[in-house]
């Protein structure tokens, strides 16, 4: 088994990562476009705790590394699914993602780990852990070049990940900060016309 840690900070607060966090597979992430589809299976909120807990099935195309399609005989579908179940705390302000891949699973098992808490009233901090383990038999270093290859993989990830989410809490923060605009507007548009209406009575 191999593990892949990083740890990353946003400048942003633990309510707008949290926020944005549902939205980091959307169209402002351009770093994130082999990811076709997000589907909920299931979203609950436990009264005693207020933990919001959700599973979601994550259908990811992209092509297979070079090791597995030699595996498989070089004949692969592109796409492959991840099952995600995350966990909102809102009284330790931490939002935890745990993920385990559905495809190859009989090759390959990936667990990963993401939590989000915040630093301070400006800042989140972001760590990543994953677990990686070949399962396909033979020699033992034909199963370290797979999980080496793999936690290459997760590194180059990482760096594009952070560039799509920072590109998602920018486009969030604009659109909130348009949208209380709008709504600041309009309730002194709304003043201005109850006090005009007011005058000509």
């Amino acid at each position: 088994m191999k593990v892949f840690s990083n740890t990353e900070t946003f400048d942003y607060s633990w309510e707008e990562v949290s926020t944005a966090n549902w939205r980091k597979y959307c169209p402002w992430n351009d770093k994130s476009t082999h990811v076709v589809a997000v589907d909920t299976v299931s979203r609950t909120v436990d009264p005693a705790t207020g933990i919001l807990r959700t599973e979601r099935l994550i259908t990811c195309k992209q092509s297979a590394p070079d090791w597995l399609k030699s595996v498989m005989g070089g004949c692969m579908a592109d796409e492959s699914h991840v099952f995600e179940t995350s966990y909102v705390d809102p009284a330790t302000r931490t939002v935890t993602m745990v993920s385990a891949n559905l495809t190859w699973s009989n090759l390959i098992n990936v667990e990963e780990t993401v939590v989000y808490r915040p630093l301070n009233e400006h800042q989140t901090q972001f760590k990543q852990e994953a677990k990686i383990t070949a399962l396909c038999g033979g020699w033992q270093r034909i199963k370290n070049n797979i999980e080496d290859s793999l936690v290459k993989r997760f590194r180059e990830n990482a760096i594009k990940g952070k560039e799509g989410f920072e590109a998602v809490l920018e486009m969030s923060r604009r659109v909130f900060a348009e949208e209380r605009e709008r709504e600041k507007m309009s309730t002194i548009r709304a003043q201005a016309s109850h006090i005009r209406m007011a005058h000509a009575s």
